[in-house]
């Protein structure tokens, strides 16, 4: 991903006083500066995502990431995943928003940015709602003008009610499942392990072969 250079504002310079600027230019720079602000966390946030990613931390001479980023970031693991995860939501499912170039834009300041919060509740959105909800929570994070602590709540809400939707039994049933048919795969895969590698008599791989047949019919059966 491309990241745009922080815009700095030399001070020292009569040229780039603010108050002898053009009104519009100090416009710009505002909102150029802006944007600078609430995306500076995505350079954090790719860097580390690299370290992680290809371990680099342990070149570094620490076994574990969590150690690297308290101990060199100064910052928790909690942190260090929120920031990584975030970036790459938004880098696989809002390309829309990513950062461009000012060479690929003329209306770069203009162009969505979104605050490692409100990029964090947006990704939980993505993972715990249907897709029109979750339109509904991106509408108000990024053109709504709701402060992020505010569709936070109404995100922890409308989760809360969704689960509240579910039926018990419709839950119980899905787990169940999901239960067996990993209890079956094991069970098939040791019974390949057993006819190939030969390390129990066959008789126990037929044993295995009928008890995978009466599961299964027992399954069709509740179905």
């Amino acid at each position: 991903m491309q990241v745009n250079s922080p815009s700095v504002i030399d001070s020292s310079s009569q040229d780039n006083n603010l108050s002898d600027m053009d009104p519009n230019a100090v416009r710009a720079q505002v909102k150029k500066a802006t944007l600078d602000f609430k995306n500076s966390w995505r350079n954090l946030a790719q860097a580390l995502y690299t370290v992680y990613k290809d371990k680099l931390y342990r070149n570094w001479g620490y076994e574990k990431f969590d150690r690297y980023t308290e101990k060199e970031v100064h910052i928790r693991k909690h942190t260090a995943m929120k920031l990584i995860r975030s970036y790459t939501f938004l880098e696989s499912e809002e390309d829309s928003l990513c950062l461009t170039n000012e060479s690929e834009s003329d209306s770069v300041a203009d162009k969505p940015s979104l605050t490692l919060e409100a990029a964090d509740i947006l990704r939980k959105a993505k993972k715990s709602l249907d897709q029109g909800d979750y339109e509904k929570v991106k509408k108000d994070i990024i053109g709504g003008g709701k402060e992020s602590k505010e569709v936070k709540k109404d995100l922890t809400a409308l989760i809360m009610k969704r689960r509240k939707d579910v039926n018990p039994e419709e839950v119980r049933t899905k787990h169940r499942q999901i239960a067996i048919n990993r209890f079956l795969g094991l069970l098939k895969a040791f019974k390949n392990e057993i006819e190939v590698l030969k390390i129990l008599p066959g008789s126990v791989a037929e044993d295995i072969g009928q008890l995978l047949k009466t599961i299964e019919r027992h399954t069709i059966e509740k179905s």
